[in-house]
């Protein structure tokens, strides 16, 4: 499947998830397939916002989130800086950044779906926040200038990407010298079963699209990005990986055990470095 094909399935089914919470039909799932709704995504999706968090944002931006982490709570943003988050979904990660950084700082978040960006607009408005602002367009083309943000957050979206280089390159790009990736993802280690990597509602399920833990370090590497690291949040098991794959069609018993430990959440760090290397006699002078 094209990469066009996969941001049009990614596309629908987050809007169909808006959708779900604005019409107040719970929370919004991961939008994978109905045999995933009653659970909700557990475990990837579930328990990621602690009860004080949960207070600082109205509740409709609390059920629309599709994440695998809590980027807000291990990026240590700091008051004044400008945040972008990378698939901003309802909001919540951007109103929560708007927090932290204070009246002096910005947040920005980025989404291609008109569904998510009015859901995220009104749970704004709800907010009373006047430092954060959505933005329409894709993470593989991120419509910021150059050197123009402090820290870029992403909660379970890179991995829906067709095109994961281009939007390392493009967080690159955006970042200050000196900025900051602070992301959240689902990362494999080892091999994963073919029959998961054809499945597009595993894919906007936030599995398959996946990247290894080696291939996440050697694009954020040749991006540009120094200072990274890998820091698992939570392992999946055998269980955890029945809730993938029921529904699909598959063996779900074959399969549970040859992913078994092999995806996990993590938070990926990485920095753009704070200057360009000297690539001349006497420019370091």
């Amino acid at each position: 499947m094209s990469t066009g094909q996969v941001k049009d399935v990614v596309r629908e089914k987050y809007g169909q998830a808006a959708l779900r919470v604005t019409a107040g039909a719970g929370n919004a799932c991961c939008g994978g397939s109905a045999a995933l709704d009653d659970a909700c995504c557990d475990p990837i999706t579930s328990n990621l916002y602690d009860q004080t968090q949960g207070g600082e944002v109205p509740e409709a931006a609390l059920r629309a989130s599709l994440g695998c982490g809590n980027p807000t709570a291990l990026a240590e943003l700091k008051p004044g800086e400008t945040v972008l988050d990378l698939g901003s979904g309802g909001g919540i990660d951007v109103l929560l950044s708007a927090r932290r950084v204070g009246p002096t700082g910005k947040a920005y978040g980025l989404d291609m779906t008109d569904e998510m960006l009015a859901l995220a607009d009104a749970n704004k408005q709800k907010s009373g926040l006047t430092n954060a602002e959505f933005l329409k367009g894709e993470i593989e083309q991120i419509p910021l200038p150059d050197n123009s943000v402090d820290v870029i957050i992403s909660n379970c979206v890179i991995n829906l990407s067709g095109d994961k280089d281009r939007v390392l390159r493009e967080a690159f790009r955006v970042l200050k010298p000196g900025g900051r990736l602070a992301v959240s993802d689902v990362v494999v280690r080892g091999e994963v079963p073919a029959e998961i990597k054809k499945s597009m509602e595993l894919w906007v399920g936030c599995v398959a699209g996946a990247l290894s833990d080696d291939q996440y370090v050697t694009k954020l590497a040749r991006a540009g990005f120094d200072g990274i690291g890998i820091e698992p949040t939570r392992v999946y098991s055998i269980e955890d990986a029945r809730t993938f794959l029921v529904g699909e069609g598959l063996d779900v018993d074959a399969l549970a055990r040859e992913v078994d430990g092999k995806f996990i959440s993590a938070f990926v760090r990485a920095t753009k470095p704070a200057a360009e290397a000297c690539c001349a006699p006497g420019c370091c002078d």
